[in-house]
């Protein structure tokens, strides 16, 4: 039976609950770009932060996606191999998500003994419950090659409904499950070469002994997931295949059966190797703290609930797959089953999908060189600008352009010319007239009206990160921001000559509410409210950032992971200001961008 419904608004009662981050895993032939993060990375790190600062206990894992055919053809482009590539690129991808703010607990890759060894448990409880089988398919390959051409890498006109440019996996305009020899005029993304077709033996995850099961569970997602993953995801359930998750290719998870294990040609297919890395990774994390069995409390407590996170692309292995997958380990398909040696798994309370970001009206593309890298970006701008770009504009659920017209609005006329101004102002008046928070002292209605506003924010602005909704949640916070600014034109302290105790009264209030605000603002904007923080006598780290450590393996290379500790003094409340702490000298949140800048981004663009 699949698991019984648990709304995505159960945690906000529960004092604390297990909380399961789960960002897609980023494809290690490359470096990223701005639009591969709006979706699978900066999201979940806004969530993750809200869910700690609310008390509940995150696990966020990730890490970099190393095997399959791509890969090969990225490693031989660039003369290396294969694993000289993927340990290039993890660095490259660990030190973007660093730069980011990324509050991983573990950020690892797959390409470890732990990953094959969880990978390996999974397939054959699977196998073991017979819905993993052997089929003689037809495979494609490369005729100028002889390698394996994945089935995203070819091409054509969908059969099904006609549409020029469907995937040999999936039509992303019916949305139906495809196989590449179905396809009509199948070329190779690669070299634009017409496939060759040969028989083949691999193993198929039998998505058809999943149909009753995974309708249930869909089903039962009513009402809490975003509209467009569900649907997505119910129009897949009328015609599931069987689904090939082994490769003929040496780049891989070797298959854990006898007569297939020492075959140097034949192994798991990267996309079934990848999603399983969620639970390994977990398993990982566990067995780095010193107690290898702490992963149960996210994969097995029913009362803990999980969250993942990437772009619309990967709805078909979030939703449906990688569920019947864990349904399948624990014995709970169609056919059910006995649960694998690890025990029953959850599957994913939510898959949180963005749609696309394009770039001045054009579709992200690495090779046409329609791009901007994240670590560019973060060499010329701040990094809570992105984020914030991405929360209030991002492609949430619609398709979204990023202009730098549009970026540099933002961030001039809301975190300038609101947040920052009410920021400075604030401290500024308050350090030079009090050297210190002040009291407050005889309240009037319009002091009272702003605090009991600012604390009210928290449910406001919880309540919308708590449904994944980053765009009202921030916009909310920016509307406590706005309205303190007005009170403080309407106040105008700096006129009050006569009157310290008022003037402290106003400028207390203010502080309080900055304080509240850099609260509401922490999970967009970690960088900038730390900083704040300090400004208003903090001490230490307000909220945790991440870390990239090396660390080894036994029987493997030593590699890069980004971990952290998150248990800092923030929390999700207003918490009040103290009268007489001493005030540090404000500081510019945010760089005001100039008008060149447009034209210098738009030629850069031009010329690459």
């Amino acid at each position: 039976m699949a698991p019984e419904a648990t709304s995505t608004l159960d945690f906000m009662s529960s004092s604390s609950r297990h909380i399961l981050t789960a960002p897609a895993w980023p494809y290690a032939n490359g470096p990223r770009h701005i639009g591969h993060v709006s979706g699978f990375a900066l999201p979940a790190d806004m969530f993750s932060r809200y869910q700690r600062m609310a008390g509940n206990k995150v696990l966020m894992v990730s890490g970099t996606d190393e095997h399959g055919t791509p890969i090969q053809v990225q490693a031989d482009k660039e003369g290396v191999t294969a694993r000289e590539l993927a340990d290039r690129y993890n660095r490259v991808i660990a030190e973007d998500l660093l730069g980011l703010g990324m509050s991983y607990d573990l950020f690892t890759r797959t390409t470890t003994r732990n990953h094959y060894t969880v990978v390996q448990e999974l397939f054959k409880g699977l196998y073991d419950n017979g819905y993993v089988f052997p089929k003689t398919t037809m495979g494609a390959i490369s005729p100028s090659t002889g390698r394996t051409l994945p089935d995203r890498y070819i091409e054509g006109t969908c059969p099904i409904c006609g549409y020029d440019g469907a995937r040999g996996d999936q039509c992303d305009n019916c949305g139906n499950q495809l196989d590449p020899v179905d396809l009509i005029n199948p070329v190779s993304r690669i070299n634009g070469e017409t496939p060759k077709f040969v028989e083949t033996e691999h193993f198929m995850l039998d998505l058809p002994a999943f149909t009753e099961v995974l309708g249930r569970y869909l089903r039962s997602k009513q009402g809490d997931w975003r509209p467009n993953v569900l649907k997505f995801a119910l129009n897949l359930l009328g015609d599931l295949q069987p689904r090939a998750i082994s490769r003929d290719l040496d780049w891989g998870v070797p298959i854990p059966l006898d007569g297939w294990r020492d075959n140097p040609a034949k192994k798991l297919y990267v996309w079934f190797d990848a999603v399983i890395g969620y639970f390994s990774a977990s398993v990982e994390w566990a067995r780095r703290t010193g107690d290898p069995e702490a992963w149960r409390a996210w994969w097995q407590d029913p009362e803990a609930l999980s969250y993942y996170f990437m772009g619309k692309d990967n709805i078909v292995f979030h939703a449906e797959i990688w569920p019947a997958m864990l349904l399948g380990y624990s014995g709970q398909g169609d056919r059910g089953g006995t649960a694998g040696s690890l025990g029953a798994l959850k599957v994913p309370d939510e898959v949180v999908s963005s749609e696309f970001l394009t770039m001045e009206g054009r579709k992200f593309s690495s090779s046409r060189q329609v791009v901007i890298y994240v670590k560019d970006f973060l060499e010329r701008y701040d990094v809570d600008a992105l984020r914030y770009y991405i929360a209030v504009a991002g492609p949430e659920n619609q398709d979204t352009d990023f202009t730098w017209q549009h970026f540099r609005e933002r961030n001039n006329n809301e975190l300038v010319a609101q947040w920052g101004n009410l920021v400075n102002r604030s401290v500024n008046m308050a350090a030079k007239d009090f050297g210190a928070i002040p009291e407050a002292v005889d309240l009037t209605d319009a002091d009272r009206a702003l605090l009991e506003r600012s604390r009210a924010g928290f449910a406001a602005v919880g309540a919308e990160l708590g449904r994944s909704r980053f765009k009202n949640a921030v916009t909310e916070a920016f509307d406590v921001v706005r309205e303190a600014n007005g009170y403080l034109s309407a106040q105008e302290p700096w006129k009050i000559k006569d009157d310290p105790a008022r003037k402290g009264t106003v400028l207390h209030v203010a502080l309080q509410v900055v304080d509240d605000a850099k609260s509401l603002l922490t999970p967009f904007l970690p960088e900038s409210s730390q900083k704040v923080f300090e400004m208003l006598g903090g001490e230490g780290e307000w909220s945790g950032k991440p870390r990239l450590e090396i660390v080894s393996e036994h029987g493997g290379p030593d590699y890069p992971i980004l971990t952290g500790d998150y248990e800092t003094r923030a929390r999700w409340e207003s918490q009040p200001i103290k009268p007489g702490v001493p005030l540090a000298k404000p500081v510019p949140l945010f760089k005001k961008l100039d008008e060149s800048i447009v034209d210098e981004e738009l030629a850069r663009l031009e010329a690459e």
